[in-house]
């Protein structure tokens, strides 16, 4: 092998222009709004804030014509097509749920609900009134992913039988930070640890059952949790995230075949090698794919890209992260958080 596949993504630019309206003008959405002003035709047409002063200076900072002091005003403005839920995490499914029944197109960003129930009733609601819902994890729309996508639908690695990833930064401690709060959906799980498990669903498939150990902060959300989650015929998948200083954050795919690593940042890689296994003779093949180092603002763009094309075109899902994984994900992750409380009540 001397090249891997091209990747298949077609430039953000030339995805249909909708009209965008914001819900919760908060860090992710201001990376969201400047990928989409810089890499993308798409219309930032309005934006809601629970504090008027913030919706406000958003709307400054994009050039965003109309503020909404109300998420039910954003959602009945019918000079929206599309509404991005950047909302507190706890806030998601009940966000998604009033754009949704207001026959508003939805992105909603990771994680799409607090537990798999309130993921279920998103993707209902979605369905029941046939509009287009997705979460917004974004590194399954990126180039390198669609690389890594063909390898593993084209058998270039033979059987994906193990992934290794892990994820994690510091956050100084801060009992009134976001990340620190129960209330708020705070911890290393929601915030980092879910695109850890959602690469694993997209190597490995869901889990027939999931091990967690892990600690948790004085306020009572998990600072580190150490994951196992293996799935049928054996496979296997170890996650490591945490909130109390970075790891490698590299990602290792091992198949009966040969060896995917995806470089630091795996969700934003700035190459992907391929490894084969050593033949009779002692000799490998490998093969390596590299792409630009970017920035997230350099890479949102693509999951709304893809969210314009598949809304134009009249599907209300997307193959790339289609809405019944995401809601697998989701009970995932409460069994995850079921095992870390078990572990901690054990210590």
């Amino acid at each position: 092998m001397t090249a891997l596949p091209a990747p298949r993504i077609p430039s953000p630019v030339d995805a249909p222009a909708l009209r965008w309206g914001i819900m919760g003008p908060g860090r992710i959405a201001d990376v969201l709004a400047r990928s989409l002003c810089e890499h993308t035709r798409q219309r930032l047409s309005a934006v809601a804030s629970r504090s008027e002063e913030r919706g406000a200076e958003f709307a400054r900072r994009h050039g965003i014509p109309r503020v909404h002091a109300s998420y039910e005003a954003l959602a009945a403005d019918p000079d929206i097509d599309v509404i991005y839920i950047a909302t507190p995490n706890p806030l998601h499914a009940r966000c998604a749920l009033l754009a949704i029944e207001a026959g508003k197109h939805v992105v909603v960003e990771k994680p799409f609900a607090m537990d798999g129930p309130e993921a279920e009733r998103v993707a209902e609601a979605a369905a029941r009134r046939g509009v287009f819902a997705m979460e917004a994890m974004w590194p399954r729309f990126l180039p390198a992913m669609d690389v890594v996508r063909q390898v593993l639908a084209d058998g270039l690695i033979g059987e994906p039988r193990a992934l290794v990833a892990d994820l994690g930064e510091y956050f100084p401690p801060d009992p009134q930070g976001r990340l620190f709060d129960p209330a708020l959906g705070g911890g290393a799980l929601y915030d980092l640890g879910v695109y850890l498990v959602s690469f694993a669903s997209f190597v490995l498939g869901g889990p027939d059952r999931v091990l967690a150990s892990g600690s948790f902060t004085d306020t009572g959300v998990d600072a580190q949790s150490s994951i196992v989650l293996r799935g049928p015929g054996g496979r296997q998948a170890h996650l490591f995230t945490t909130l109390e200083g970075p790891t490698g954050t590299a990602a290792t795919i091992t198949g009966t075949a040969g060896v995917l690593r995806l470089a630091s940042p795996f969700y934003l890689p700035g190459s992907v090698e391929l490894i084969g296994h050593p033949d009779v003779a002692g000799a490998s093949r490998s093969a390596e794919a590299r792409f630009p180092q970017a920035r997230p603002d350099e890479g949102l763009c693509f999951e709304a890209a893809e969210a314009a094309r598949c809304i134009a075109s009249g599907a209300i899902g997307t193959p790339l992260m289609p809405l019944a994984e995401t809601v697998d994900i989701a009970h995932t992750m409460d069994r995850i958080r079921n095992e870390l409380v078990k572990d901690s009540m054990s210590i």
